[in-house]
């Protein structure tokens, strides 16, 4: 991958937070990871593992994101990708990814064979976090900002997660 068209598996490993940032685990969770059969049973999330699934999504920008939510099969303990779709003006796309990696958001490729040619990309912004109702609402939010400030719009949002081991 390169680091200007997708994200970079470094940049996002590790356990995040409501917000997207890092966890740096505890001293007593760094201990007990020592120990035999101590450490974590998964693998941090990934924005670019293969295997996910969508859990929830919306392109109605007037639902509420905790109906969005209730009516998924979205798992509230579990990490989730968060993945906004824009569609952007193509010379106003490096500033809006420039915009959203201050947040923890990096581009994931969306784009559709018959846009290539026109003037408008279609492009993903991504990132692992945990998630509730009010920040969904909140990235929401900070996404419709994103893409009208960049002269563009959201079509959809969607959650992954990890496919339910069964």
């Amino acid at each position: 991958m390169n680091g200007d068209r997708n994200v970079s598996r470094a940049s996002m490993s590790g356990p995040r937070d409501l917000n997207g940032r890092a966890v740096t685990p505890g001293r007593w969770e760094r201990l007990r990871n020592r120990l035999p059969g101590g450490a974590r049973g998964h693998d941090p999330l990934d924005v670019a593992e293969a295997d996910l699934v969508v859990v929830a999504e919306s392109d109605d920008e007037a639902a509420a994101s905790s109906s969005v939510l209730d009516a998924s099969d979205w798992r509230p303990d579990d990490e989730v990708v968060l993945r906004h779709v824009l569609r952007l003006p193509g010379d106003r796309v490096a500033d809006a990814v420039a915009t959203a990696a201050l947040d923890g958001y990096g581009r994931v490729d969306q784009a559709r064979p018959d846009e290539r040619a026109s003037d408008t990309v279609t492009l993903g912004l991504a990132r692992v976090q945990l998630l509730d109702a009010m920040h969904l609402a909140q990235e929401r939010s900070r996404m419709a900002s994103l893409g009208s400030r960049h002269g563009g719009v959201v079509l959809r949002w969607q959650v992954l997660q990890r496919p339910v081991a069964g």
